[in-house]
């Protein structure tokens, strides 16, 4: 049961760690003795009553470093380091703005022991991907650095760890290395910038006038960042880089004793002899009245945030405090629900919305109330939800309201439980992070669980309403709204709004009348007429009388997880190329139109006690249903997708909202150099095909229910039905609940086979000069694409695969020369894709998003790298430090259900599928040089090249 997170608005860094060796320069922390002043924090456990995970070691160093230590085999002999320094953006001083976050940057530009230019490669060369297994963030109130180990040998855990102690203590900020990241950092920034950037950083000093935290965006200021000597970095990782501040969490399978005495060896002798970082005045709240702001920005999406402000409340984590925190949710999740049953509605005031409550780093409390509309229709979003806010407020919730969260809550805490022994890895080293930055008790599920059973144990209505009542009381209503266009008469017609709103009376909630399930019989149960079992895969076919194929691979990855999904039609082979269908609204269509005897609203309130889910989707090759469940819980998942696969609602709402709300993303889209490509690159890259990309106005405007339902229908009517299930299950449970469900439906009539053309997709002409995007965001934004055509993942994936692994080593190399030599972009990306479906297509990209005048040098650089790959093979090291991160990725997957539910996809019907997931490490791992230069010759020509540029629509006029 834990307390609610705290608003997270992190600045996060792709930085790289790993240790070598080199002649020491300047040393920032002499050894010294542990001084007085280094003493270790204490644990929150200690001075609580809530009881901390017995699974976790906890412990603190003489110096005064904390550690926490799991052993965690979910995925076997993988690990996950996290250190921890606690000081963020908030400590910095005024001319300091930015620089924890630079700071966070500097970590991997040399330090006494790991030479500049060295830390990327050697991480590489143990198969930790660049990005993915290696980051950093830097928020408010603390910087983390984060290593995802791809295994647990003493070689991979020494490195890291030396590699964290480096950054700990041994930075050196050569005057160079400073220099040479202000462009990066700067290239960070202009990514950064968009347009929910600048809403939240107009929305923070409205929120926290004269606070701390109205100024201290992490990224920080530009000219800071563009002319800080050196001494200011020194400064600050003297006064905040030291072990009383900092923290490691080691979750992984290791031994806990041998991990915590390489935890000492490492971190005993770090000392930071500089007096202790003064802890922010993060200033006090202050007295007011209703109040708005409007920020008008172009690339919002409209919304209207109102807060009831309070001073923080500093209590420390007990059961006292979860048990408040546990009431004010089930209020606040009954207010939740109605404004959810409203969005559903016809006509709907609003698009979704919500309410919270949170701590913004200890320097303020809000209650929040959030809505999302269209744009011009913030009076009625806003009245609407203000009211039901009131309504909870004054009437209170119902009995079976009530009932029915606690039901939700309990089944998610009882689920928590039985997959505990199966938790993720990274998922536990994160939570781990955010209890030590909240300064609250990790405890376990099981704790969880009974912490909850007390508290709601004779859990009154009248308590649950007084919470509602307190959470809303405080400085406000302030309302904050971001809008893309102007509202007629500005913040005092908001202000009046919301005023004229309070004076209107408000009835009691209606009772919501009982509903049962009523989609348990589907007719007798089919019959099984071949069963084969796949030994190494550990998967087993089945085939039912009408034709149903049923895949099932037990699993032990994830205790109370299984996966389902259900496949039928050709997806997008049967949509026409040469007109819009509009799949874009199907997945919500689909699932929140509900099922023919039950609205979504329904559905939901009826499954409340289990754990079923259900979603849709189109493949290239098949319309699919999934869902997620537990053993206790599988029979109703098969009916609840035999259900919308049979007896889907279609209802209109859902199509009516998505369509009136398309338009506006796609605007927010385009205010971005990636989001303009996506919008109008993507389509460029299919040739026009219909089928591909974000739709037009034109295709909008014409989109009908109807188009969508028949398409989909008319597929998913004919040929074989597909049902793949992974997890904690049992081969004869999975064909007992297939059989009542899908192998109880009616014989399927023979499939539609797709056209030849419908098979055919055209990679577009080559392009001697980029063809020009605009996008209608800040004019500083530009970005570059270069695409190379090469082929497609049918039958024999060994050439693909090498294609793909060409794309990495491309990554590995424009990332040195665009970031790291030139300093013009922050996150260059390199990739391959082919299809599987599609033959002879497939491509290889690069593209980067860089200030305007750079483009030319973008496309000049693309070719120069391309060019090098085929004048000369790669070095073994170099295709090593690309391969290592593709085979560690792979295995890391081959240990998650989710890889299994993609992976057998089809397997029954295309015996290639099989020998690709026999095949995919042994393929990399017999890639040579001369393959890949050859890949390079192959695709990566000049002359076949498409290239793309987005630049500000502004700059084009």
């Amino acid at each position: 049961m834990m307390s609610p997170r705290r608003l997270l608005l992190a600045c996060v860094s792709g930085a790289v760690l790993l240790s070598a060796t080199a002649a020491p320069a300047v040393v920032l922390a002499q050894a010294a003795p542990a001084s007085a002043t280094q003493q270790a924090a204490a644990w929150p456990q200690a001075s609580s009553d809530l009881p901390a995970d017995p699974a976790v070691r906890f412990g603190s160093l003489p110096n005064g470093m904390r550690y926490a230590i799991m052993r965690n085999a979910t995925p076997p002999r993988q690990a996950a380091l996290r250190l921890r320094i606690d000081a963020g953006s908030l400590s910095e001083n005024d001319d300091q703005k930015g620089l924890a976050h630079f700071l966070e940057h500097m970590a991997f530009n040399g330090s006494t022991n790991i030479p500049e230019g060295e830390m990327t490669k050697n991480l590489e060369r143990l198969g930790l991907s660049f990005g993915g297994d290696t980051n950093a963030f830097t928020s408010f109130d603390q910087t983390a650095y984060t290593l995802n180990l791809p295994n647990t040998s003493d070689e991979v855990v020494d490195a890291s760890l030396f590699a964290l102690r480096e950054v700990a203590g041994e930075l050196l900020f050569t005057p160079e290395s400073v220099d040479r990241e202000r462009g990066v950092i700067v290239g960070e920034e202009r990514t950064r910038d968009t347009p929910s950037f600048r809403a939240t950083k107009a929305m923070l000093p409205f929120l926290a006038p004269g606070q701390r935290l109205a100024d201290r965006l992490p990224i920080g200021d530009l000219d800071i960042i563009r002319t800080a000597p050196r001494d200011r970095f020194v400064d600050f990782y003297r006064a905040y880089y030291r072990p009383e501040r900092a923290t490691l969490i080691a979750v992984g399978d290791f031994d806990v004793d041998a991990m915590e005495a390489k935890i000492r060896e490492k971190f005993a002798d770090w000392t930071n002899p500089a007096p202790n970082g003064a802890d922010p005045d993060l200033g006090q709240l202050q007295p007011r009245e209703a109040e708005t702001r409007i920020h008008v920005e172009p690339g919002t999406q409209s919304t209207a945030q109102i807060y009831w402000t309070k001073v923080h409340d500093a209590a420390p984590d007990s059961v006292a405090t979860r048990r408040k925190d546990l009431v004010r949710g089930l209020a606040l999740a009954v207010l939740n629900r109605r404004m959810s049953e409203i969005s559903r509605s016809a006509n709907p005031p609003f698009l979704g919305g919500g309410a919270g409550y949170q701590s913004l780093f200890n320097a303020v409390d809000a209650a929040t109330l959030v809505v999302v509309f269209n744009p011009g229709g913030w009076q009625r979003a806003i009245e609407t939800a203000e009211q039901e806010q009131r309504r909870l407020v004054q009437y209170g919730v119902g009995q079976d309201e009530l009932d029915r969260e606690i039901t939700e809550y309990r089944t998610a805490l009882t689920a928590s439980v039985a997959g505990a022994g199966t938790r993720q890895t990274t998922g536990l080293a994160g939570s781990l992070l955010n209890t030590v930055n909240d300064d609250e008790v990790f405890t376990a599920p099981a704790d969880d669980l009974k912490l909850f059973e007390a508290a709601v144990a004779g859990l009154t209505l009248a308590e649950v309403n007084a919470a509602a009542a307190e959470t809303f009381a405080g400085n406000g209503p302030l309302a904050f709204v971001t809008t893309p266009v102007a509202i007629e008469g500005g913040e005092a017609a908001v202000t009046a709004a919301i005023e004229a709103s309070r004076q209107v009376a408000v009835t009691a909630p209606a009772v919501a009348a009982a509903v049962e399930w009523p989609y348990s019989d589907f007719g007798t149960p089919g019959t099984v007429t071949a069963r084969t079992e796949v030994a190494d895969l550990g998967t087993t076919f089945v085939t039912f009388a009408n034709g149903v194929k049923l895949t099932v691979k037990p699993t032990t990855f994830d205790d109370d997880q299984i996966l389902v999904s259900v496949r039928a039609g050709n997806g997008t082979l049967d949509l026409p190329s040469d007109r819009a269908v509009p799949m874009w609204a199907a997945g919500s269509e689909v699932t929140e139109g509900g099922l023919g005897k039950l609205t979504k609203t329904q559905l939901d309130r009826v499954t409340a006690s289990n754990v079923v889910g259900a979603g849709f989707g189109a493949d290239p090759d098949a319309f699919q249903f999934s869902g997620g469940t537990r053993p206790e819980d599988l029979a109703l998942q098969m009916q609840l997708l035999a259900a919308y696969f049979t007896d889907a609602g279609w209802r209109p709402e859902p199509f009516d909202q998505v369509k009136g709300q398309i338009g506006t993303q796609l605007d927010q889209i385009a205010a971005t150099p990636g989001g303009a490509f996506g919008r109008y690159g993507v389509p460029m890259l299919y040739s026009g095909d219909k089928r591909f990309g974000l739709p037009t106005p034109a295709d909008i405007a014409a989109a009908q229910l109807s188009d969508l339902r028949q398409v989909i229908t008319d597929s998913i009517a004919r040929g074989p039905v597909e049902v793949i299930v992974i997890g904690d299950v049992t081969v004869e449970d999975a064909i007992a609940q297939t059989a009542a469900t899908f192998g109880a439906l009616p014989t399927r009539p023979v499939a539609m086979t797709p056209s030849e053309a419908s098979a055919r997709i055209r990679f577009p002409a080559p392009t001697a000069e980029p063809v020009t995007i605009h996008h209608t965001g800040a004019a500083a934004q530009a970005l570059g694409y270069v695409a190379w055509p090469t082929l497609d993942a049918i039958g024999d994936r060994k050439p693909s695969r090498t294609v793909s692994l060409l794309a990495r080593v491309l990554q590995l190399r424009v990332t040195d020369e665009l970031r790291e030599k030139q300093g013009v972009a922050y996150s260059p990306g390199a990739s391959a894709t082919a299809s599987t479906v599609f033959p002879d297509y497939g491509y290889a990209f690069v593209q980067a998003e860089t200030p305007p005048d750079a483009l030319p040098g973008f496309f000049k650089s693309v070719d120069d790298v391309a060019a090098a790959l085929r004048d000369a093979p790669v070095t073994e090291d170099e295709l090593n430090r690309a391969r290592l991160s593709a085979v560690e990725s792979i295995r890391r997957s081959q240990a998650t259900n989710g890889y299994w539910l993609g992976a057998l996809e089809n397997v029954q019907d295309d015996a290639t599928q099989l020998a690709a997931i026999r095949t995919s490490i042994s393929d990399l791992e017999a890639i040579t040089p001369a393959d890949i230069q050859k890949a390079a010759q192959n695709y990566l020509l000049p002359d076949r090249a498409w290239r793309a540029q987005v630049t500000a629509q502004a700059a084009a006029q």
